[in-house]
């Protein structure tokens, strides 16, 4: 059985339709990938959505980390990101939280890497595709985090120990490789 950390049972995304959202049928066969409603045909795809991670890097090659305030992964280390909002671009996603939680702006980005990930958000777990960037920030800007969203930062050469503290695999992935192509 997998439970989250208040011990509720933890289930993925297709495990939640129990009615079809269009006829409102109940469901013969729930947690079928893509859901298919026997009564008017309507279906649903479960693909992932798109998140954002900046590894913003300055003139030392030293990472900003943060410390998330909120679960999932309350107290733990990460980057800071987010979802990509409907209508927005990727790059104008990684802006707007790099700047939402931290205060920070960008001067510069380039892809890294993406790497799959699952994100539980109270107890309904749903695929998500994580978009990893090396960002620069603009000189001069000073860090602000948002305290609902974060409670600490850090700039480091991530450590063993610090990556073991990472809230999101994907996130330390990231890292990791990142590490890798600075040699």
């Amino acid at each position: 059985m997998n439970l989250s950390a208040d011990g509720k049972l933890n289930r993925p995304i297709e495990k939640t339709f129990q009615y079809c959202p269009d006829c409102g049928s109940k469901v013969t066969v729930v947690g079928e990938q893509p859901f298919r409603c026997d009564a008017c045909g309507y279906t649903h795809f479960f693909g992932p959505v798109a998140a954002v991670g900046g590894l913003i890097v300055n003139d030392d090659n030293h990472l900003l980390m943060v410390r998330r305030a909120q679960d999932p992964g309350l107290g733990k280390w990460g980057l800071p990101g987010g979802f990509v909002d409907r209508g927005e671009t990727i790059e104008q996603a990684l802006e707007r939280e790099i700047r939402e939680e931290t205060g920070l702006r960008l001067a510069s980005s380039r892809y890294l890497v993406s790497f799959p990930n699952l994100y539980n958000y109270r107890g309904v777990v749903a695929p998500v595709m994580d978009l990893f960037f090396i960002c620069r920030i603009q000189h001069g800007d000073q860090i602000e985090l948002d305290p609902g969203e974060l409670d600490g930062f850090d700039w480091v050469v991530p450590s063993l120990q610090r990556l073991g503290e990472m809230a999101f695999d994907s996130n330390r992935k990231a890292v990791k490789l990142w590490m890798q192509q600075l040699g």
